[in-house]
């Protein structure tokens, strides 16, 4: 592997404002995006799923907890695995107590659902020793509503909104390669109103294993940062940014 190139100070400095002039283009652009994002319409979740957890059998809106918005990741757990999927593992162990009690502020709720039995899910949760909330969707069609299971034997498989053809074309068939039922990665998010529920936003691929702490997460739901920011004194252009630069 090789180092970077050995350079002065300026010509350091003139690279580095180089690249901040970039990395500010891509801190605006994705601000548009999330913006984008939160008008994105939603549907109405019609199906009466049921999730099993370690204190017994819950409907959608009781994965809520009580708060506005629910991200469900969508953890890679077949039901004859031992185990969970190693990348999934490899992304759960970074989910620390700060990110959920942060998104708990934001009136949201994240949890992991599988379509292992709690009994596994339980077994491999303490032997990992993690504390977030999980849940099974055992027996539900939850995970091939939400494109995270690939059976064609169940439904038409499709991952990341392209069919196997479209996949096959675009050179990314792997996605369907080997046996079925498969699983794949992915995070859906849905929003309450009273007792209705709306399936607002799901990524997945690269998309669910680019999250990075809360404000990443939040960028992903239909009511973002809920963050209101004041145009400081004698910076007339920074409110129309959608929101600071923290670049700057």
């Amino acid at each position: 592997m090789s180092l970077p190139q050995v350079v002065s100070r300026e010509e350091w400095l003139d690279a580095r404002r180089e690249l901040l002039a970039r990395e500010k283009e891509m801190t605006r652009a994705r601000d548009r995006l999330s913006a984008d994002r939160r008008r994105l319409p939603m549907v109405r979740v019609e199906k009466d799923y049921v999730f099993t957890g370690v204190d017994g059998t819950v409907g959608l809106v009781e994965l809520f907890g009580g708060r506005r918005q629910l991200m469900v990741g969508h953890f890679m757990f077949d039901p004859e695995w031992e185990e969970g999927c190693s990348s999934c593992s490899a992304g759960a162990e970074q989910l620390s107590r700060g990110l959920y009690e942060h998104l708990a502020t934001r009136d949201t709720t994240l949890v992991h659902v599988s379509r292992a039995p709690i009994h596994k899910i339980e077994a491999y949760r303490k032997r990992k020793g993690w504390t977030f909330p999980w849940y099974s969707s055992y027996g539900s069609e939850f995970n091939y509503d939400y494109a995270v299971t690939m059976d064609e034997s169940v439904a038409p498989v499709v991952y990341n909104y392209k069919t196997r053809e479209e996949h096959e074309r675009a050179g990314t068939g792997y996605y369907f390669s080997g046996p079925q039922p498969s699983e794949q990665p992915g995070l859906s998010c849905f929003l309450r109103d009273g007792a209705d529920v709306f399936h607002t936003y799901s990524t997945y691929g690269r998309g669910a294993e680019q999250l990075g702490g809360s404000y990443y997460y939040l960028d992903l739901t239909a009511l973002g940062r809920q963050e209101e920011w004041e145009e400081p004194k004698g910076r007339a252009d920074f409110a129309r940014e959608p929101r600071p630069d923290f670049n700057e």
